[in-house]
């Protein structure tokens, strides 16, 4: 498959994560297609499982994957240095 999914950033700093599109196939049922989302990728942007999210088809060569609720950003918590 030519469809290639890439991090949405500035051309300066796009991360590209290549993949194959697997296939699911299970007795008596259609085959279905199966994409996974790279987990440096989801901690940069604080993805989380059970998530809700949908693609978003903007054309033939490009698709974007939408998160349908945002959570807040959390902060990293930073150790002081000591007297």
């Amino acid at each position: 498959m030519g469809t290639q999914l890439v991090g949405a950033m500035s051309d300066d700093t796009t991360a590209r994560y290549p993949l194959k599109v697997q296939a699911i196939r299970s007795k008596g049922q259609q085959a279905r297609l199966y994409v996974y989302f790279p987990l440096p990728l989801a901690a940069a942007i604080g993805l989380g499982a059970g998530e809700e999210v949908q693609w978003e088809l903007l054309n033939r060569g490009e698709l974007h994957l939408v998160r349908r609720k945002v959570p807040p950003a959390r902060t990293r918590e930073t150790t002081q240095p000591g007297p």
